[in-house]
């Protein structure tokens, strides 16, 4: 009940759409309350030579008779309109909850942290932002006023049942009992079956979008047989659940039609006799026949509503889940504008785990005075990429600050830090538009001039110039249509049209060759001046042109320092340059 209370609350802002609904609700069911006992009444009055009927008085039994009908056609007309409105104005409200929760989904998973992420399946979060959002939707189309009606619908046939003849309501209505039990056990049943289903489904999304992100690698190692088999388990998975969701429907509805049949015979059983005494009147029995049979499909409904609540709680659980998870990474009540800042960045004695597996960074201090280059190197695993990380507050530190221009990070909001920390990630990521926009994507009011300005800067421009559509041509999913060093510096132009005060480049020259990364180098030598910039990377020529050289080992900073200073020592760094380092002199074309 909690999770539906919950979801409620999403409906407030829409009340008055929904009282709409409710009124709707109110008209229809009483005018189809009032139609049996028209219809009875105006049994009554023709078969007994009455000449009156409501507030109409008439000797001609054949005009009472058209005149009964008259009044059933337009209350059911009535009825008609009375079930339009409600049919609309729920759906009204279940488009704008729906949308207004669909948001709210998308917002939340955008500014969740990246330890969200390294822990969530991609797949499991589209499911939760479709197929849940969908089930509940159709809670909200079918379901919220659905249960009202059914309920509503029983207290009032019960009402005109017993204001007849007690006993006969009283024989027929018992069986409400045994329905409602039945409606109840299987909600209980179905709804852990509804639960596994979306997680099936989320784990088949997973999957999918795994093997289609990474076709390339799937084909190459021919591994299309075991992927393709990994899927048919999960889909007959999800066959089996839903088939056991079936049959226990396929028990459940007849169940509950077969029960209604029985009041019916007790009806013209009981109610015959009630006529052949005078207790009751032909008309009153046919009153009695219609209002059961008025109960047959809302009760038959019940098993659906049930169904569908069940359904609305287990996706409604998941995607409050998400809304409720609380951001690692989160702004203080009054974080501060931090404006344009200078470059100075500080790390005093941070420390950092992720998930508390073990430490990535260990008491780590260091000074970067601005526009100064940094290289940052290491083995994989020492910490290179986590520094990038905690810079850009992706991460919170476990121990120790960051200052950036002598101001703690945590202090201030993120969107202010980040458009003065930009990082160009290793793995590119291009969305499916246009060149231009891909460029644009963190400063989407920058001019053409300004477009092609960074594009030239990257090296990029005669390639794009040289494109049919040049600016506008369409980039595939994930930039597939793009080579590795034309996506590298498609990053770089992104990156430098922001500006950004501290620049880091997370071995953003690895995948062009040496002639292009020249001509890359060229152009970062002049833009990175008054510029803070952090390079992870293993080139020899950035490495020995780096103001600071910060040596990572198991997360510690074991060295620090120029190229020269560090050669010098004999340490770690020379051991690494000497045995590493120089296999790549080749490649860049330069010596020591």
């Amino acid at each position: 009940m909690n999770v539906i209370l919950r979801l409620l609350s999403f409906v407030r802002q829409y009340w008055y759409m929904f009282a709409l609904a409710f009124v709707c609700v109110l008209i229809g069911t009483g005018l189809g309350i009032l139609i049996p006992n028209l219809l009875g009444d105006g049994i009554d009055a023709a078969l007994g030579g009455g000449n009156s009927f409501l507030f109409f008085t008439t000797a001609d039994t054949k005009t009472l008779i058209w005149w009964v009908a008259g009044v059933i056609v337009i209350s059911s007309i009535f009825r008609g309109m009375a079930g339009y409105g409600q049919r609309f104005f729920n759906e009204v409200v279940a488009q704008k909850t729906t949308y207004f929760m669909r948001n709210a989904l998308y917002e939340r998973i955008q500014r969740l942290s990246f330890a969200f992420h390294d822990r969530s399946q991609t797949g499991q979060l589209m499911s939760r932002a479709t197929v849940d959002i969908e089930a509940v939707r159709m809670f909200f189309a079918m379901g919220l006023l659905g249960m009202l009606q059914v309920l509503l619908m029983v207290i009032a046939v019960a009402a005109m049942l017993f204001s007849m003849n007690w006993q006969l309501a009283l024989f027929t209505l018992v069986f409400v009992i045994p329905v409602a039990w039945l409606a109840i056990r299987f909600g209980r049943k179905i709804r852990p079956i509804w639960l596994k289903v979306q997680q099936v489904m989320g784990f088949m999304g997973t999957t999918l979008e795994e093997s289609l992100a990474g076709i390339g690698v799937v084909k190459a190692f021919s591994h299309e047989q075991e992927d393709s088999r990994k899927f048919a388990v999960q889909a007959q998975e999800l066959s089996n659940e839903q088939i056991h969701a079936a049959k226990l429907m396929a028990v459940n509805a007849p169940t509950m039609a077969l029960l209604f049949t029985i009041p019916t015979a007790i009806i013209l059983w009981y109610g015959g006799h009630q006529v052949v005494a005078g207790a009751m009147t032909i008309g009153q029995v046919t009153q009695f026949i219609l209002y059961i049979g008025m109960l047959v499909m809302p009760i038959r409904r019940l098993g659906m509503l049930v169904n569908l609540y069940s359904r609305t709680i287990s996706s409604g659980q998941r995607i409050l889940e998400i809304l409720d998870t609380k951001s690692d990474v989160t702004e203080k009540p009054h974080a501060v504008e931090l404006g344009r800042v200078k470059g100075q960045v500080s790390f005093q004695n941070v420390s950092f785990s992720y998930n508390n597996i073990g430490p990535a960074l260990k008491d780590v201090s260091f000074e970067v005075k601005p526009g100064q280059l940094v290289a940052l190197l290491g083995r994989s695993g020492s910490g290179k990429s986590t520094v990038a990380n905690l810079l850009g507050r992706f991460y919170d530190v476990t121990g120790g600050k960051i200052l950036v221009d002598g101001v703690d990070i945590r202090d201030v909001t993120l969107s202010s830090l980040r458009k003065n920390v930009v990082t160009a990630q290793q793995d590119v990521f291009l969305f499916s538009a246009t060149i231009k926009e891909n460029i644009a994507y963190g400063a989407v009011d920058a001019g053409m001039d300004r477009i092609i300005e960074v594009a030239k800067a990257a090296n990029l421009h005669t390639f794009i110039e040289a494109l049919p559509e040049g600016y506008d041509t369409w980039v595939g999913e994930r930039g597939d249509t793009l080579s590795g060093g034309e996506k590298q510096r498609l990053s770089i132009a992104r990156t430098l049209l922001v500006n950004p005060s501290i620049l880091i480049l997370d071995d953003s020259t690895a995948s062009v060759d040496a002639e292009t990364e020249k001509l890359i180098r060229q152009a970062l030598d002049q833009l990175i001046k008054n510029r803070t910039t952090f390079i992870i990377t293993h080139r020899i020529p950035i490495i020995q042109n780096a103001d600071i050289i910060l040596m990572l080992e198991d997360g510690k900073l074991v060295e620090n320092g120029t190229h020269k200073e560090l050669m010098a020592r004999n340490g770690v760094y020379k051991e690494i340059y000497e045995s590493q380092l120089m296999m790549h002199k080749d490649e860049d074309g330069e010596a020591e």
